[in-house]
């Protein structure tokens, strides 16, 4: 991640419509799909600014990890979470240690991705939960996927594949951000037709071009959330600018 981009990521965390929306969304899925009843062991991957932190922090103990040492620093003076500097691709953690592991929209930054979901199904407890997200479908490729250092976007298949094809089981999965796919999908087809301007003061990202106004924020907030109820109640939508999976690492008995 950019430094300029970290610096305004705390804040549109906090405040963006897409950022908030999404986590309400992870924070309902969380409870209905993920946890069992005890206070989990749970690692959280790339936090970033530490929203998800925050939330997830409500529901059990929460290792915090981030790659970029400039963050972990903005994050401990700016949060006073301490994260720990490492890569998903190489966990600083013994085997079977946590009951789930998060990572929300990480794993498109990696570029050895398969490697990345070894190291989650490594560290998982056998019949621990994975709960992950990433961005979805190559052809919405912009030049918000560039600034953040993106390697690829995903379809359920190809994602899926990653989990499943080291004997991890799958048991929910959807697309989301559903309703807003077709008027982003236009956005972003635009913008990467339209010529590239340097600006010394931002960062360069979608979010900075998507700017809303107050209220256009708190409709595009409601739209994008209103996904949450069709989710909860078991719904796979059939496409989105996101991806989201559960799922869980096989125990000795199930092998």
């Amino acid at each position: 991640m950019d430094p300029k981009f970290y610096k305004e990521y705390y804040t549109l965390e906090r405040s963006h419509w897409w950022f908030t929306a999404r986590l309400d969304i992870l924070e309902a899925t969380l409870k209905k799909r993920v946890l069992s009843g005890q206070k989990p062991n749970i690692l959280n991957v790339g936090v970033a600014t530490g929203a998800t932190t925050e939330m997830l922090s409500k529901y059990g103990n929460v290792t915090s990890l981030e790659y970029d040492k400039d963050c972990c620093d903005f994050l401990k003076e700016k949060t006073g979470i301490e994260a720990i500097n490492a890569s998903l691709t190489e966990l600083p953690f013994e085997d079977n240690t946590y009951d789930i592991v998060c990572a929300f929209d990480v794993i498109e930054h990696i570029e050895d991705d398969a490697l990345a979901v070894g190291e989650i199904n490594r560290v998982l407890k056998p019949g621990g939960k994975y709960f992950v997200t990433v961005p979805a479908f190559q052809f919405l490729w912009s030049n918000h996927d560039v600034v953040n250092h993106h390697y690829r976007r995903y379809t359920k298949k190809h994602f899926l594949t990653l989990f499943t094809s080291i004997g991890m089981k799958s048991t929910f999965s959807t697309y989301f951000n559903f309703w807003l796919f077709f008027p982003i999908a236009v956005v972003r087809t635009i913008l990467n037709l339209l010529p590239k301007k340097k600006d010394e003061e931002t960062s360069g990202s979608d979010n900075e071009v998507l700017a809303s106004s107050t209220i256009l924020n708190k409709i595009l907030y409601l739209i994008f959330k209103s996904e949450k109820t069709l989710l909860g109640s078991g719904v796979r939508l059939p496409v989105g600018v996101s991806f989201l999976a559960i799922g869980k690492k096989q125990t000795s008995e199930q092998d």
